[in-house]
């Protein structure tokens, strides 16, 4: 057995954001870039830490959260993300700014530069040749210094989340986010999650070299339930080297054999499939050919608030579905296309016949005939018994019971 990872306890949480150099901030209009509240991070301490250490040394402290092109929050949502009562907002932050990202606002854009044909043709090893304009949000004129404050785990797109992730897509334009959304799809979730050096993290540090504003980074890795086992701080790409390393030792699990069954719960955060597909993502690896994969969400209603009715257009296919009928599909937007390969997972396309390698069901408040119309399986969530397939990992059945951050990989 390796030794326990260690944990960092409030006290040493508080003394390792003492020791952050003041210098870096003094004078400074900040931007500082947080995840939404689907991602597990003890954000409530972290940002307090932070507050309380360079707000006294800087010009301003502004927040935006980097969606991506997920819902935007509320500023009461907001204000629980950062775990600021009512009571300290009016006294202790009124100067600072919360915002969202706007993603579709094309107003709210701003153009970097361009990806030439040759850049991403030498950055995909020649699986895409694309000109691809590079826009963020315009919002990051009005700072000096962009930090980022975000954890790091597998990822399907990119192998690593977190460093650079964080401006691309999570305050990056839709032309960008597509490229390598659907870049990442072509490698496959497969091949690509929790792997370090990926084309699409070279995509995604290329576009942020573009940014004209200094970037730091503070990165960490967090268990599932909020325990800390690392902090770093750095450019976004140092820092985000060291957090992957570490997040390589305490989210990826190995399994002996694969499994014939896994029901992978989804916890409360995941609260539509855009962002429940992770349990799916996580635990592909470790499920049989011909196996079945249970999503198990009874709170979940919902495919996605943005992206629902393009999905339920499309589907879910494996990726051959999609290249080898391209002239049907290449006009819907990239990273839904990629999306749905992700959650159906690997398979073939032959001769007009789907043959997906995993079974993936939905037990969810998604009604069996919205599954059957985007291909996917239903069960009744009021049906399964969770307890049920507990301690049967011999039988060649797994129970997640908080899926999607941690990625279960076979043994070598």
């Amino acid at each position: 057995m390796p030794d326990p990872i260690p944990t960092f306890s409030h006290a040493q949480i508080r003394e390792w954001f003492a020791k952050l150099p003041k210098q870096d901030f003094v004078d400074q209009k900040i931007l500082l870039i947080v995840p939404d509240a689907t991602r597990t991070a003890p954000l409530p301490l972290l940002f307090d830490a932070l507050f309380h250490e360079i707000r006294p040394h800087c010009m301003s402290l502004d927040v935006m959260v980097a969606l991506g092109t997920h819902p935007p929050m509320s500023d009461a949502q907001i204000a629980k993300l950062l775990g600021i009562d009512e009571t300290e907002r009016g006294r202790l932050f009124y100067q600072m700014r919360t915002f969202n990202h706007e993603w579709d606002r094309p107003d709210r854009l701003v153009t970097l530069g361009t990806l030439t044909k040759a850049e991403t043709a030498e950055l995909s090893n020649g699986l895409l040749s694309l000109e691809v304009p590079v826009q963020i949000n315009s919002r990051i004129q009005d700072y000096d210094l962009l930090l980022v404050l975000g954890p790091v785990f597998p990822h399907e797109v990119v192998g690593f989340s977190g460093g650079n992730k964080y401006f691309f897509p999570g305050i990056g334009g839709p032309e960008i986010l597509n490229f390598f959304h659907w870049l990442g799809a072509l490698i496959t979730n497969y091949e690509i999650i929790g792997v370090k050096d990926t084309p699409v993290r070279r995509v995604v540090d290329a576009a942020a070299a573009l940014i004209p504003k200094t970037r730091r980074a503070i990165t960490f890795v967090v268990s599932s339930d909020c325990s800390l086992h690392g902090l770093f701080y750095g450019t976004p790409e140092s820092a985000w080297n060291e957090a992957s390393d570490l997040s390589g030792q305490v989210h990826i699990k190995r399994c002996p054999r694969p499994f014939k069954q896994v029901l992978s719960c989804a916890p409360p955060m995941y609260d539509e499939l855009w962002v429940a597909g992770k349990c799916m993502y996580k635990m592909e690896p470790v499920v049989a050919d011909g196996g079945e994969l249970i999503i198990y969400a009874p709170h979940m209603n919902e495919i996605s608030i943005t992206h629902g009715k393009l999905i339920e257009q499309v589907g879910y296919h494996v990726r051959d579905y999609f290249t080898k009928q391209w002239d049907r599909f290449k006009d819907i937007p990239w990273g839904v296309l990629a999306h749905s390969t992700h959650v159906r997972g690997g398979g073939t396309f032959e001769n007009g016949i789907e043959n997906p390698r995993v079974r993936v069901t939905l037990a969810s408040g998604i009604s069996p005939e919205t599954c059957a119309r985007i291909n996917l399986g239903y069960r009744d969530p009021a049906t399964i018994d969770v307890e049920s397939f507990a301690n049967r990992e011999e039988e060649g059945v797994l129970l997640v019971r908080k899926s999607g951050e941690y990625l279960f990989r076979l043994e070598p």
